[in-house]
């Protein structure tokens, strides 16, 4: 198995693994224990007075915003999540970075969403985290910080060193977020029945939004089992960091991690916002950045799966190394797909209008609405912009990521998520990059990874002989004309065939059908040579080529298309 296949194997595993455990998480929670629930009696106390109430509550907040008269805008739509609460405050802010289920302007309007939240007590993170190894926190660690390091609504992070020196990371999730989530989540599908989400553009595809919560509910799952965070970093040490000396990534520690608690190696550095005290530490922004982003475009191109939240404080830098942490959010994109948004910027900067919507096509959902001509012009109109572009440099690319996607949506094409989750992490990388290293281009670097990629990819044997099996196709048909007009001139003998025709001047039509002839005898020559070095393809002959052909079979493949190209375009050259 070579290392593509490799690759494509352990992406898939990592998808079932994912499913699995979403499928675990569902059926089997466990009895919160008599001392957890003597620790959280006013919590629980509170939670349950709130469970009475909160249908009515969650109705009177969605009429008080209006919603069934006008609908939800992405401002009505964020407030409306902040007087829902804490944990409506999460689910917003999943859904500020899913641009591949809700509106741009959503999207936009619910990352200013923040959050305050009281931080758990130190007596119930130790308890969460002795209840889940079934051993004390003085026998697995050798320090732990009651302190977190910091506390969000599904869970909070403490500094730690494990018994052998290991300094490390424990997240401990809250206990009670997963029951108020998923009871919140039942009420809100309830509602969505009744809510409409409101688009700008009346020729935009209607959002339905009980299928945005229903899958926000998957993604909320997948969130609330940090085995799922645990095993794409994993994942992502295996298969996307080459050399930890450039780029890295924590190491998970398995034996402290669980659904209710995820422990990793900690990163002792400070994220990328830091530029300056990078610099006053003697490390070069360029070269940190330049690793970065070849790390990031490896991610894409070669492995399929990618940071899908890549901003400043998702990167930090430990003695001049660049760390990527917190795989909550990974985008998942198969050969095929990067395959076709490769034809889609390569068309782009070769300025081929019809290489750009072959690939815009293959990879959306067309709809009966879309008129394929009208598209061809639009494409040539967006593709006129760039033609004074000297380079990828001269293009900018968030703009460009928007316009396609424009351009797509106004056809009644539907992107698929990955496509729009890949643009948006794009953008937020060239944003990085532009505050870390505002001369590094990014965009030439992806553009260079793709050609090598074309290349690599170029199999010259495979696509000789397809064009060698349409030529003998084209071959056979031309070698049934003799004897079309062999059996054409026995019937005239036979007085069966009438020709009636006016000659004016015999001497060019006689020019012409000696030179077709001619053309039609070397196309046959042409095809009994390509048949005769395929054939030689398979015997062991020396010198080879380094896809391993022998170099006469190559020669005669290559002289024989040569000809045949030659000839057929003769024979249909309109004189």
């Amino acid at each position: 198995m070579d290392k593509r296949e490799q690759r494509k194997y352990d992406r898939e595993q990592l998808l079932q693994e994912i499913k699995d455990i979403r499928t675990e998480y569902k059926g089997n929670r466990k009895e919160m224990s008599a001392r957890m629930k003597e620790l959280l009696k006013s919590e629980i106390e509170e939670y349950r007075m709130r469970e009475k109430t909160r249908a009515a509550e969650m109705v009177g907040i969605f009429a008080a915003h209006n919603y069934y008269a006008n609908g939800f805008t992405p401002v009505e739509m964020r407030t409306t999540l902040e007087d829902l609460g804490p944990t409506y405050v999460k689910i917003g802010q999943i859904m500020s970075s899913r641009v591949d289920l809700l509106p741009e302007s959503y999207c936009k309007e619910l990352e200013k969403l923040r959050q305050n939240v009281k931080p758990l007590s130190a007596a119930v993170a130790r308890q969460i985290i002795e209840e889940e190894t079934g051993q004390k926190i003085e026998d697995l660690y050798e320090e732990f910080r009651d302190e977190p390091l910091g506390s969000a609504s599904i869970g909070q992070a403490h500094y730690a060193v494990l018994k052998d020196g290991t300094k490390v990371v424990t997240k401990v999730q809250r206990p009670l977020i997963a029951d108020m989530m998923a009871k919140d989540f039942t009420l809100l599908k309830k509602l969505a029945k009744l809510v409409n989400i409101v688009v700008d553009d009346p020729d935009a595809q209607t959002i339905d939004l009980l299928s945005v919560i229903e899958k926000l509910e998957e993604v909320t799952e997948e969130e609330l089992d940090f085995r799922v965070e645990a095993n794409n970093t994993k994942f992502f040490k295996e298969n996307c960091v080459e050399d930890e000396e450039k780029v890295t990534c924590p190491t998970v520690i398995d034996d402290l991690t669980t659904s209710k608690i995820f422990t990793m190696t900690f990163v002792d550095g400070y994220t990328l916002a830091h530029t300056d005290k990078l610099i006053a530490d003697g490390y070069d922004p360029m070269e940190i950045g330049h690793a970065i982003v070849e790390n990031f475009v490896h991610q894409i191109l070669d492995v399929g799966i990618f940071h899908a939240d890549p901003h400043q404080g998702n990167i930090m830098v430990s003695h001049g190394v660049p760390y990527w942490i917190d795989f909550g959010m990974i985008g998942r994109i198969s050969e095929k797909d990067i395959d076709l948004i490769q034809e889609i910027a390569l068309s782009v900067l070769a300025g081929d209008a019809e290489g750009m919507i072959k690939g815009i096509t293959s990879m959306g959902a067309v709809s009966a609405k879309t008129n394929r001509d009208k598209l061809l012009s639009d494409a040539k109109d967006f593709l006129a912009k760039y033609d004074g572009a000297k380079g990828i440099s001269d293009i900018d690319m968030s703009t460009l990521f928007d316009e396609v996607t424009e351009l797509a949506s106004v056809h009644h094409i539907t992107l698929p998520g990955q496509f729009t989750m890949l643009g948006r992490a794009v953008i937020a990388i060239e944003g990085v990059i532009e505050q870390l290293c505002p001369d590094l281009d990014l965009f030439t670097l992806l553009t260079n990874k793709m050609m090598e990629r074309s290349k690599k990819n170029f199999d010259l044997k495979e696509i000789l002989m397809d064009a060698g099996k349409e030529l003998v196709g084209t071959g056979k048909k031309l070698g049934k004309l003799p004897g079309v007009l062999a059996d054409s001139l026995t019937d005239l003998a036979a007085g069966k065939l009438k020709i009636n025709m006016e000659i004016t001047g015999y001497e060019d039509p006689l020019d012409r059908i000696g030179n077709y002839i001619k053309y039609v005898v070397l196309s046959l020559v042409a095809c009994v040579l390509f048949i005769g070095s395929c054939i030689l393809g398979s015997v062991d002959l020396q010198p080879k080529t380094e896809n391993g052909m022998p170099v006469i079979a190559m020669a005669g493949i290559v002289i024989s298309i040569a000809l045949t190209i030659y000839s057929i375009g003769k024979l249909t050259k309109k004189k």
